[in-house]
């Protein structure tokens, strides 16, 4: 006979826990083995769902979460075969990908190739084969401000969103693997540091990311503008550096979404804009302006209640390494010379 899903979690430290009870850390994060299928459903209670072992392995799968309040992002490694059969509640929708397996079914979609990423929107039905051996990762958010964002970077992609399952591809879904393993390393970092990540910033960053993935097209160089465009570049982009300059005041990392809509620009205008504005994308300009904020930060900061780690958690910067490398070569000195010249 079957165990019940509160004796199916296993977490570090292989302590036997309820699903509803797995270890959490940081900004929400949880990283539990999955006995028995019906605890993975318990796992993610955001959505009705039941799921069904399809093939033999004492342990189902390795399940790493991430909720950022309203925000969800899951990992889930199969280690035996799986069906997932729900649907969406209302107001939530997913973007996902797996890792290549042409056994792998989303529905009525099997996966094209390594690039596809697939987009299940609100109250939508669902049935997945999830064969052993593969990886599947979601990010899970509000539809509505899903699509007011993608609809501001991209309205030609997003005007009018698949009311069903949609597969499309995309030349950045190497970001957003990249980007998951940061976030998840982040988080568990923050925990060994007995800190805990502020839940709003990974949130921005997180749907950031998400919205990149969803509205980048292939043709999405920038090219020279005519003088009057350029004019207007000029003008969007002083009212986005003053709307970053205002976020940035009242202690929030503004995002390239929040730019767009602030500004009722898509992605696309505001990349043109920049490219005439300062010879750089928006992404690059914006990091680098966190960039100066840190700086400034730690020059005005004490070293015996400042930390180079606070500073630049407080800017969005989650890979502590890369910032310093960033940081070192922009201003050609550490962070932490930086706060020891307050001495």
């Amino acid at each position: 006979m079957l165990g019940t899903p509160q004796e199916a979690v296993t977490s570090r430290g292989s302590i036997a826990l309820p699903a509803q009870n797995a270890a959490s850390n940081g900004a929400g994060l949880r990283s539990t083995t999955i006995e028995y299928a019906a605890a993975q459903a318990a796992m993610q209670p955001w959505v009705t769902m039941e799921c069904y072992q399809l093939s033999r392995g004492k342990q189902v799968s390795q399940m790493d979460t991430l909720d950022l309040g309203g925000l969800q992002v899951v990992r889930e490694r199969q280690f035996a075969a799986i069906q997932k059969l729900g649907a969406t509640p209302a107001d939530f929708c997913t973007i996902s990908y797996c890792t290549l397996d042409p056994a792998f079914r989303l529905s009525d979609q099997a996966i094209n190739n390594a690039d596809s990423v697939f987009f299940i929107p609100e109250q939508t039905e669902f049935d997945i084969y999830v064969p052993a051996g593969t990886q599947t990762t979601y990010v899970g958010f509000s539809q509505a401000e899903f699509i007011a964002a993608a609809r501001a970077l991209n309205p030609r992609i997003w005007g009018q969103p698949s009311q069903q399952v949609a597969q499309f591809q995309s030349t950045r879904l190497a970001e957003l693997k990249s980007a998951l393993s940061l976030w998840f390393g982040a988080a568990d970092a923050a925990t060994m540091r007995g800190e805990v990540l502020d839940p709003g910033v990974m949130r921005a960053i997180v749907l950031q990311t998400t919205l990149r993935i969803a509205t980048a097209t292939p043709d999405d160089a920038a090219t020279r503008l005519p003088l009057a465009a350029r004019s207007r570049a000029l003008r969007v982009c002083r009212l986005a550096r003053s709307y970053v300059e205002e976020r940035l005041a009242d202690h929030a990392v503004p995002t390239i979404v929040d730019i767009c809509v602030s500004l009722a620009v898509s992605e696309r205008t505001l990349l043109y804009a920049f490219h005439e504005y300062v010879g750089m994308s928006p992404q690059t300009y914006l990091r680098l302006v966190r960039l100066n904020r840190v700086r400034a930060t730690l020059l005005a900061g004490n070293p015996q209640n400042t930390t180079v780690t606070q500073a630049a958690m407080q800017f969005g910067f989650l890979h502590l390494g890369r910032f310093a490398g960033d940081y070192k070569q922009v201003f050609e000195e550490t962070p932490t010379t930086t706060l020891a010249r307050c001495v």
